[in-house]
C-alpha cells in the first residue's frame, strides 16, 4: 500500500526523523491559508500523487508570496500529472503538500529496501540525491553504497557511519546523518514498510539534516497490524478493479494487455501470463484467486474481469490442490449467468474434482472452450482474441 508524501513524513516525524513543517490543502484557499500559517517567506507547492516524477511534470512550485502560492495552486489542483510512474493516462492531483522552504546546500539519496537476495533490510545511500535512483544504477552504480542489517541487531551505528562518509556527509553532520538512517530504520521495521525512499535528503545552511521528500510503501499482508496506516488509504488514487478485488481478498494487478487471466496461486498465475506472452498475446491482468477460494469469490473475480473493457478474451486456468474445480466451475457459471458472458472463454482445469468440474461447464449452455494443458489453453485463447 502507497501513501502520499505528507503522510510519509508525519509518519517519519513520530520517529524523530527531520522533515520539514508543511499543511496540506485541498482548494486554493486552503492552500494560502496553509502558507500564511506557516510564516516563511518561502514555501513550497507539492502536488500530492502515488507517483515519483512530480517535478519534472510541473507539479512541484517554489512560491515567494502568496500570491504566487494562489497562482501555482490554481495551476496544480485539478491538473493531470504525467510522469515516468503514472503511465500516458496520468494521475488527477487533487489535494497538494504546502511546506516551508529550506536552505539546500547539498542532496542525497537514502533509501531502504527488503533484498530478497539476502533475505535482509538493506539500506542504500548516493551522493546523486534529487535524481532518479534508477538513472544513477544505470549510469553510476558505483555511487551508490549498500549495508545488509542484521535483522538480530538492528542497523548498527558504524554501518550508519559508513554510508554518511561514502556519501560525502559533511564531518560536523555526521552524527546528525547516524541518527537520521536510525531513526528511518527503525519506521521501517515497526511499521512493516516494503520501501522507505528519502530522495532527496538534504543538508541546509543552518546544520540540518532533513528529509526533503518521503515515498513510503507498506506491506498490505501486515495492514492487520497497523489500523493508523491502513486510515491513511487514498482509494483514489487506485485502481477501482483492484479496490473492489482487495475486499474479497483476491490479488488482482491489472496490466495493458487483452487476455484476462483468472488463475489460483500465484506462481501459477505468472507462468499463465508468461504463456499467453509465449504465444503472443497480452495479459490484461494478474489475478490469483488463492488457495481457498468460494463461489463468491470466484464470481467476483470474474465480474472484474470483465469490468475491464480491454478484455477481448478470458483464460481460466486452475489446479486444483485445495482449490476444488467444481467451486471454479460454479463460480464461472453464476457470473456468466449474471452479467452475460459476451467474449471468448477458454477453461483449463486440473486436480481436485476435475471431471466433476468439467461436467458443470459442460451442461451450463455456455460457450466455453476446453483446453487439455496449460500451453493449449493459452494457445486457444490467443487465437480466439486474434
Amino acid at each position: 500500500m502507497n501513501i502520499h508524501e505528507y503522510q510519509g513524513k508525519e509518519v517519519l516525524r513520530q520517529y524523530g526523523v527531520s522533515v520539514p513543517q508543511g499543511k496540506v490543502a485541498f482548494s486554493v484557499d486552503e492552500a494560502v491559508e496553509a502558507a500564511k500559517s506557516l510564516g516563511t517567506p518561502v514555501v513550497v507547492v507539492k502536488a500530492q500523487i502515488h507517483a515519483g516524477g512530480r517535478g519534472k511534470a510541473g507539479g512541484v512550485k517554489v512560491a515567494k508570496n502568496l500570491d504566487e502560492v494562489r497562482t501555482y495552486a490554481e495551476q496544480i489542483l485539478g491538473k493531470v500529472l504525467v510522469t515516468h510512474q503514472t503511465g500516458p493516462e496520468g494521475k488527477e492531483v487533487k489535494r497538494l503538500l504546502i511546506e516551508q522552504g529550506c536552505d539546500i546546500k547539498k542532496e542525497y539519496y537514502i533509501g531502504v529496501v527488503v533484498d530478497r537476495g539476502t533475505g535482509r533490510v538493506v539500506m542504500m545511500a548516493s551522493e546523486e540525491g534529487g535524481t532518479e535512483i534508477e538513472e544513477v544504477a544505470a549510469h553510476t552504480p558505483e555511487k551508490i553504497f549498500k549495508e545488509v542489517i542484521d535483522p538480530a541487531v538492528g542497523l548498527q551505528p558504524f554501518q550508519a557511519r559508513k554510508l554518511a562518509y561514502a556519501i560525502n556527509i559533511p564531518g560536523p553532520l555526521v552524527n546528525k546523518a547516524v541518527q537520521f538512517m536510525t531513526a528511518l530504520y527503525t519506521a521501517f521495521v515497526d511499521k512493516d514498510c516494503s520501501i522507505a525512499e528519502i530522495n532527496p535528503l538534504v543538508v541546509t545552511g543552518d546544520g540540518n539534516v532533513m528529509a526533503l521528500d518521503a515515498k513510503l510503501n507498506f506491506d498490505s499482508n501486515a495492514l492487520f497490524r497497523h489500523p493508523d496506516i491502513l486510515e491513511l488509504r487514498d482509494l483514489d488514487e487506485e485502481d477501482e478493479k483492484e479496490i473492489q478485488a482487495s475486499k474479497f481478498d483476491l490479488s488482482y494487478i491489472a496490466l495493458d494487455g487483452n487476455i484476462g487471466c483468472m488463475v489460483n496461486g500465484a506462481g501459477l498465475a505468472m507462468s499463465t501470463m508468461d504463456i499467453i506472452k509465449y504465444y503472443g498475446g497480452e495479459p490484461a491482468n494478474f489475478l490469483d484467486v488463492g488457495g481457498g477460494a468460494t463461489t463468491e469469490k470466484v464470481t467476483e473475480a470474474f465480474k472484474i474481469i470483465l469490468s475491464d473493457p480491454k478484455v477481448k478474451g478470458i483464460f481460466v486456468n486452475i489446479f486444483g490442490g485445495i482449490m476444488k474445480c467444481d467451486v471454479i466451475a460454479d463460480g464461472v457459471i453464476e457470473a456468466a449467468k449474471q452479467l452475460g458472458l459476451d467474449r471468448p472463454l477458454v477453461v483449463r482445469l486440473e486436480g481436485t474434482n476435475v471431471e466433476l468440474g468439467k461436467k458443470k461447464l459442460n451442461e451450463s449452455g455456455l460457450n466455453i472452450v476446453a483446453a487439455d494443458s496449460m500451453a493449449d489453453g493459452a494457445q486457444k485463447i490467443v487465437s480466439l482474441v486474434k
